[in-house]
């Protein structure tokens, strides 16, 4: 992996952690929507655009947003009142967990680029879309016609939740606006 490769993974766990030990509620929303730009920032960089398109758009945008509306319309807890300790046993599971999936995960992982991932090794079906993508559906990017054409309705249905989380957004925003 490349140092982006790390400094994202980096970064990523940081703002996770931030995210748990800050006290304050809009110190908490404002390092989430980091988290979460970064989370899309990854997805681009292991060649998920789409996934990162909805992460950015629902993730970074509209859920930080909501989120920042709803403090803006409550009451913002003082931090005085916050317990300053922490609860060492939750902190000793959430640890436990990170490093059994680190374990478990991160040796399984393939590296971006290489070509003997499953994908490559299965040659027949690769070679599939790529020769015959034109002929099947019309399109002449290969990536394209996969997600318009063979993985429509999952394409479909990224496109209705983030048309809805904008829908919901806006409506939200009028409410604001004119109340």
């Amino acid at each position: 992996m490349s140092v982006l490769a790390y400094t994202l993974a980096v970064f990523i766990l940081a703002t996770a952690v931030a995210t748990v030990l800050f006290r304050d509620v809009l110190s908490v929303i404002i390092v989430f929507g980091a988290y979460s730009l970064g989370m899309a920032i990854l997805y681009t960089f292991l060649l998920a655009p789409d996934v990162a398109m909805t992460e950015a758009a629902i993730g970074a945008g509209v859920t930080t947003l909501l989120l920042l509306l709803t403090i803006a319309r409550t009451t913002r807890p003082s931090t005085d009142r916050l317990r300053e300790r922490i609860h060492l046993p939750a902190v000793a599971v959430v640890g436990a967990l990170v490093l059994l999936l680190c374990v478990a995960v991160v040796p399984e992982m393939y590296a971006v680029g290489i070509t003997d991932t499953p994908v490559w090794s299965n040659p027949e079906v690769t070679q599939h879309y790529i020769q015959e993508t034109y002929a099947e559906t019309g399109v002449e990017n290969a990536v394209t016609s996969v997600l318009a054409a063979y993985r429509g309705f999952d394409t479909f249905g990224e496109a209705v939740v983030v048309f809805a989380a904008g829908v919901s957004t806006l409506l939200v925003l009028k409410r604001e606006v004119f109340a």
